[in-house]
């Protein structure tokens, strides 16, 4: 974009990205999302090399904004970092989108002109949120739920989806059909994309964003002991993100934790199953007696009142952030609902992991607290 140069809008294609031309009638596709750790790889104004621009709140309000790495080469190495070296320039990339590595952020959200790396919806467009059955190929299972089986597909024999088959009587299907076309419109590249739903027949489809990592919860076990404090903290962060969206956006996600969160195949994480906990139909999951009901990630309000809201999804949030930092352990793994009802009841809390230092303990600690002024928790803790 240039200074006082006209450019004409021919699509909004979505939230983040618009079509325009500018007076030469060259194709422009801008990126509207400044988000931390935003990137593009570049030519340099050097000759022959290349350069990542990156976007960062670092430095306050007056120096926020695009920093510049020339990727630079030590014999046959490459690097922008000169502790970090590497055989080519991907690999470059791929270590710094886990790792800052003495860089101002970590290059988080890949974008480009050529497109190559877009929000979830921009790759193919649901031009309505009811989708025809026909254009859906269903391959294997990855899984199930609490609404039914979820299995890996294709939309239109191209673009992976994954399709969540609803077992009649596990919700309250005419709620949440009208609560989808609300969903359809949250867009954010920390939340998994709800692309659409199949109400023309039964079982009803809700049609998503395919994560290739699977549940963050199977993940963290899956990788014990290789997942080093900074990439704990980077899982953290997208999480935040992601919900820092859903707050602004005055949606309460419910049942927030590492279960209900998918991770990306470049180990990005993106929170799932927001809000869906409204339309289940099973009195052992909303009673706080019953084994489904989610007592170890809820405050006092919910398990005893059933008073959801954004500093409900906070305090999960923390509890959360204790999941990510013991790698994937069930909190208060020996104790019943019962006596976590309890213990929480007297003031008792989780305690440190080894892994999180005592910085990010008191971040995770401030989510618990009963009394706490939590107005736009999430963008707040974004700034820590």
């Amino acid at each position: 974009l240039r200074k006082y140069e006209e450019y004409t809008i021919l699509q909004k294609c979505d939230p983040h990205w618009w079509k325009a031309r500018d007076k030469h009638g060259y194709l422009c596709i801008f990126f509207f999302q400044a988000k931390e750790g935003a990137f593009i790889v570049r030519d340099s104004s050097q000759h022959g090399m290349y350069t990542v621009s990156v976007y960062t709140k670092a430095g306050g309000d007056q120096n926020r904004g695009i920093r510049h790495y020339h990727i630079k080469q030590k014999q046959t190495k490459y690097y922008v970092a000169e502790k970090h070296l590497f055989d080519t320039i991907p690999e470059l990339i791929d270590y710094h989108q886990h790792n800052a590595g003495g860089l101002v952020t970590r290059f988080r959200y890949p974008i480009g002109p050529m497109g190559r790396c877009i929000p979830a919806t921009a790759s193919f467009s649901f031009e309505k949120w009811e989708i025809n059955p026909s254009d859906l190929t269903f391959m294997k299972q990855l899984g199930s739920g609490q609404f039914g089986v979820v299995r890996l597909g294709k939309f239109r024999a191209k673009h992976k989806v994954a399709i969540k088959t609803v077992y009649e009587g596990a919700m309250s299907e005419e709620d949440f059909i009208e609560e989808a076309k609300i969903m359809m419109n949250l867009s954010h590249p920390n939340l998994v994309q709800l692309h659409g739903v199949c109400t023309q027949q039964r079982p009803i489809y809700i049609v998503t964003e395919f994560m290739e990592n699977g549940c963050l919860l199977n993940y963290l076990r899956q990788r014990q002991g290789r997942l080093q404090k900074d990439a704990l903290l980077s899982i953290c962060e997208d999480v935040c993100e992601g919900m820092a969206y859903l707050e602004e956006n005055h949606f309460i996600h419910r049942d927030l934790a590492a279960r209900n969160c998918l991770v990306t195949e470049k180990n990005m994480v993106k929170v799932s199953d927001f809000g869906m906990t409204r339309y289940v139909l099973d009195d052992e999951y909303t009673s706080s007696t019953g084994s489904k009901f989610p007592v170890k990630w809820s405050p006092p309000e919910v398990f005893h009142f059933s008073k959801f809201s954004s500093k409900s999804d906070v305090w999960s949030f923390g509890v959360l952030m204790w999941e990510v930092f013991t790698e994937g352990r069930m909190p208060f793994e020996n104790k019943s609902n019962a006596e976590v009802v309890d213990e929480i009841s007297r003031g008792e809390r989780l305690y440190r992991p080894s892994q999180a230092s005592r910085l990010v303990y008191q971040i995770m600690y401030s989510c618990w607290h009963e009394v706490c002024c939590y107005a736009s928790f999430f963008s707040q803790l974004l700034k820590i």
